[in-house]
């Protein structure tokens, strides 16, 4: 059951509006810039750095930061992995209370890489503390028309959101990750925790993007269903949707979104025609909620649209366009790209290899 490609995944801007582009000609083509969930405190046993790398992976850094402190890298945090083939700004930490000591070997053990500053808190940086990533990616080699295209595309997107599919990098080189993630649930696979962890969350990815391709082609994506769960964008919150022309105004405005399943044996099920259709992901599998009890898969829930008030694209030399937009953390900046871009996009770098987060 290999993963789906971007090909067969349905979008929402009209397709004859696509167009031909290159992607990363160069890293400084995709500049991705974290956003923090919280500031340092100023004080404590740990202290965060801020950091732009180039040509570099998040985990080499970790790992050179780990030598240089006599650690593990395990003990160096951060809320995240970025590209190597981009320029990207994210915050690590330290186990260490000496900001000064600690932007001293630094930048001894980062000569190529700009340290920014070096902040005390009382706690390392973990997984998924962030809040989303501001990019600033470059297209070239486009048609002459492709700028009142791209126009069009971004006003419709502006409108209605983007598909929160998550994308190829999530699926592994070979796109194998999520039937290795099935085979998991039937007792088969590898005993390492990391790597288990790791297919499990691709095989749950998997079908949340067939839940939301679903929708995206039957018409659900720009309307509540019956029974959706809904997550309100400024608190986070969630409810269950009983009528939604009673909330169809605040859905509009992006003030709310529908979620999706990522199944597992605790998840909260929609309702009514939400929950129908995810039932249907679920038999057409074969199987149920309990069945991720084998893996330990507790399950949650993940926004379906991506909300782009501050989408912009501009025009960047005659043949090149530069789009700037922010997205929370969990989107993927190829669920917008792709709106805008012929498949497959041309030169994008091939999908990192697993590894132990």
């Amino acid at each position: 059951m290999p993963y789906a490609p971007w090909s067969t995944l349905p979008r929402v801007a009209a397709p004859e509006l696509r167009f031909p582009g290159r992607l990363r000609t160069t890293p400084d083509d995709f500049v991705v810039e974290e956003i923090p969930a919280y500031e340092p405190a100023g004080e404590g046993a740990h202290t965060f750095v801020r950091l732009t790398k180039r040509g570099l992976t998040s985990a080499a850094v970790r790992e050179r930061l780990a030598r240089a402190f006599g650690v593990a890298p395990e003990a160096i945090g951060m809320a995240g992995f970025k590209d190597r083939h981009a320029v990207t700004t994210q915050t690590f930490s330290v186990p260490h209370p000496d900001p000064a000591e600690v932007l001293a070997r630094a930048r001894a053990a980062l000569p190529e890489v700009t340290i920014h500053w070096a902040r005390r808190h009382p706690h390392k940086l973990r997984t998924g503390h962030l809040r989303g990533n501001r990019f600033r990616i470059v297209v070239r080699a486009v048609p002459p028309d492709a700028w009142p295209r791209a126009q069009a595309i971004a006003r419709r997107l502006r409108a209605v959101g983007v598909p929160n599919y998550y994308g190829p990098q999530r699926f592994g080189r070979l796109g194998d990750n999520a039937a290795r993630g099935r085979a998991l649930l039937q007792g088969r696979g590898p005993r390492k925790k990391w790597l288990r962890n790791l297919l499990i969350s691709a095989y749950q990815a998997e079908l949340f993007n067939r839940y939301l391709a679903r929708r995206v082609a039957e018409g659900g994506f720009t309307r509540l269903l019956p029974g959706d769960i809904v997550q309100k964008a400024d608190t986070g919150g969630m409810f269950m949707v009983d009528d939604p022309q009673a909330e169809a105004a605040r859905y509009a405005q992006g003030a709310i979104h529908f979620t999706g399943p990522i199944f597992g044996y605790k998840m909260w099920l929609a309702g009514q025609d939400a929950g129908a259709l995810e039932q249907a992901i679920l038999a057409a599998e074969g199987l149920t909620l309990d069945a991720f009890r084998r893996v330990r898969a507790k399950g949650t829930r993940r926004v379906g649209r991506l909300w782009l008030a501050d989408l912009v694209v501009e025009r960047l030399g005659p043949d090149a366009l530069v789009f700037t937009f922010t997205l929370p953390k969990g989107g993927f900046a190829t669920a917008v790209l792709r709106e805008f871009l012929l498949d497959p996009p041309p030169d994008a770098p091939p999908a990192a290899a697993p590894r132990s987060p």
